[in-house]
């Protein structure tokens, strides 16, 4: 049952809501209609929206906390927000772009009382249309950034040396020990995540996830894929609309994972091979493009030439 006043609250869980009433309002339905038998509260925070979806949201759900920011203070910091006012003995960092299509909180919150170090967990997250999707991965590399950008991971998907989603592409269907679970769905005891300070703030959009697995994993215990619970993750629809606000954060979140966790050479070379993925798609988009008679394609080509000219300032000096 949801709660505002509860002591004894489960879990909170925390969306971060731009411009996306009825992705959000999906959502919460949704864990509204499947979460039995446990106690949560629903955290929404707002990065700035000026469309009148928090109003919204307020009257459709009065009994769901907002917390309203005056700008788009970016994923990790909005979270952070949520996780600072939560109650719950868990914390569940949601996508907005989600929706439960059975008892998931239940099931994980077994799953995690029943564990004897702390855990972060993420679960089975499908398609619309059923497919599984990409949700588990391997820390980035020096040399996974090389498979990636000189493509070796189309040429061999399942293999652990080229691909570091190849978990899932040879078909992970057992609980397992991981190095990333993607944010869409990441629980975890409150008292570890604020040990962690939440999500590094440096990163905008994109890489926190990776981040927090990271040093989940690194200083607190262990990062666990649990595929026994499925959710459907709508994946993307929060940013599609802006392709160019897509690509050039997941090329900033790279090199900013590189200025955090490599150094000396491995960070030279590291950010050498990102930005040589970069100049070998931009001919063979605008080929493509070109023979297709696709625009997306020769738009990201034009694309893939302003990330040239893209750096982060490096904020882990």
């Amino acid at each position: 049952m949801a709660t505002k006043n509860s002591k004894n609250i489960d879990i909170s869980i925390i969306y971060v809501n731009y411009f996306s009433f009825e992705l959000t309002a999906n959502s919460i339905a949704s864990v509204y209609k499947y979460s039995n038998d446990i106690s949560f509260e629903i955290i929404v925070v707002d990065n700035g929206s000026t469309d009148n979806s928090i109003k919204k949201l307020k009257e459709k759900y009065p009994n769901v906390c907002f917390i309203e920011n005056g700008t788009n203070l970016g994923f990790a910091s909005a979270n952070n927000i949520g996780l600072k006012n939560a109650r719950g003995k868990y914390v569940l960092f949601l996508n907005n772009d989600t929706i439960l299509i059975e008892n998931t909180l239940h099931i994980v919150l077994q799953y995690l009382e029943n564990q004897t170090i702390p855990t972060l967990l993420g679960c089975k997250l499908i398609n619309e249309d059923g497919s599984l999707q990409y949700s588990v991965s391997t820390y980035l590399s020096l040399w996974n950034i090389f498979t990636a950008n000189l493509f070796l991971y189309i040429l061999f998907p399942k293999s652990k040396y080229f691909h570091k989603s190849h978990l899932m592409n040879n078909n992970l269907s057992r609980t397992s020990e991981v190095d990333v679970v993607i944010g869409a769905f990441i629980i975890a005891e409150r008292r570890s995540l604020l040990k962690l300070n939440g999500f590094d703030e440096r990163f905008f959009f994109y890489g926190e996830d990776s981040d927090l697995c990271f040093r989940f994993k690194k200083q607190i215990g262990k990062v666990i894929y649990y595929p026994e619970t499925t959710i459907v993750h709508l994946k993307g629809s929060s940013v599609n609309k802006n392709q160019w606000f897509k690509n050039k954060n997941r090329s900033i979140a790279i090199l900013q994972w590189c200025q955090k966790h490599f150094s000396g050479l491995e960070f030279i070379l590291a950010v050498f091979l990102h930005y040589l993925g970069i100049i070998l798609r931009i001919p063979i988009f605008f080929v493509v493009g070109i023979l297709s008679f696709k625009r997306r394609n020769i738009k990201r080509a034009w694309f893939y030439i302003k990330l040239l000219f893209i750096y982060p300032k490096n904020a882990f000096k």
